[in-house]
């Protein structure tokens, strides 16, 4: 049965992907696709991306507020490595946790519960490749809790993104809540500094993008608009109202990496839906930056 699901949700991808209604491929064009998604999908779309090859960017909403909802564990991640570069943490110490700690959505941790401990390490990949969220708030609470992850963030000259609660209540996505949101461009601008910038030693940024390269929960949303030969490297998100969302680094097969950051949110359309439009958004940002 999940073997069918699987394969009746990627026809639809391929049939919304390739539908004739959707066929920009400049950037002039492109901003009008977005809003026909969003006319057709319903709810709100935020774009932000950027092209190392020669500095192109695109942006929809790229200034309005999302939640982040599990996207926001790549930073996390992200400040738990430069923790571990300034020799305030280390990927191989023992974090440890028990039963009341465990929450409803917790692949990996829950399997280690006989032994009551993860490495750094493997809670890191636990939160990232599967988005383990108990893996998540034993991070956090190694950084402050969200108040430590977002000083972070002002560290690094983001000013924008914010976490305020932990796993599962950070997720509500709640009409103008600013609570754990983030917009498009700030999240664009702090990948950038943390995948293709110098915050992180070159151990630890490419310790990160190897996680991010072997997620295990994003393969029907922006991989599913990239050629299968490109290589991505992505962190989702999900949550109530509608929020589906999706951040990337992506390497055509030639050429420059770009990042590309999709928010979406009141949709009220199903999940392969959403995760179709965000699909059709990669699909056309890919063919904006490397056209065929």
């Amino acid at each position: 049965m999940k073997s069918i699901l699987k394969l009746l949700t990627l026809l639809f991808i391929v049939i919304t992907i390739q539908s004739p209604v959707f066929a920009a491929d400049s950037a002039s064009g492109w901003q009008d696709e977005v809003t026909q998604l969003e006319t057709i999908y319903g709810g709100r779309i935020g774009v932000s991306a950027w092209n190392a090859n020669d500095g192109q960017q695109l942006h929809y909403r790229e200034n309005e507020r999302f939640a982040m909802c599990s996207t926001f564990k790549l930073l996390l991640v992200a400040n738990v490595l430069q923790r571990i570069d300034q020799k305030q943490e280390k990927l191989e110490r023992l974090i440890s946790y028990d039963k009341s700690e465990i929450l409803e959505y917790a692949p990996v941790t829950s399997q280690h519960l006989d032994k009551g401990s993860m490495t750094v390490a493997d809670l890191s990949k636990a939160a990232l490749q599967l988005s383990d969220n108990t893996a998540a708030n034993l991070l956090l609470n190694t950084l402050g809790g969200p108040q430590g992850l977002t000083d972070y963030l002002r560290s690094l000259g983001d000013n924008t993104t914010r976490l305020d609660r932990i796993e599962p209540n950070l997720n509500t996505n709640l009409a103008e809540d600013p609570r754990d949101t983030t917009t498009p461009k700030a999240m664009l601008l702090t990948l950038k500094t943390l995948l293709l910038g110098d915050t992180l030693s070159e151990a630890s940024k490419q310790r990160l993008i190897h996680w991010l390269i072997g997620n295990q929960t994003g393969d029907d949303k922006i991989r599913a608009g990239v050629p299968a030969t490109w290589l991505v490297g992505d962190k989702t998100g999900s949550g109530a109202n509608g929020a589906n969302n999706d951040v990337a680094i992506i390497w055509p097969e030639a050429g420059h990496p770009y990042l590309l950051i999709v928010y979406y949110s009141g949709s009220e359309r199903s999940k392969n839906e959403k995760n179709a439009v965000i699909a059709k958004i990669s699909q056309s940002v890919s063919k904006v930056f490397y056209p065929e």
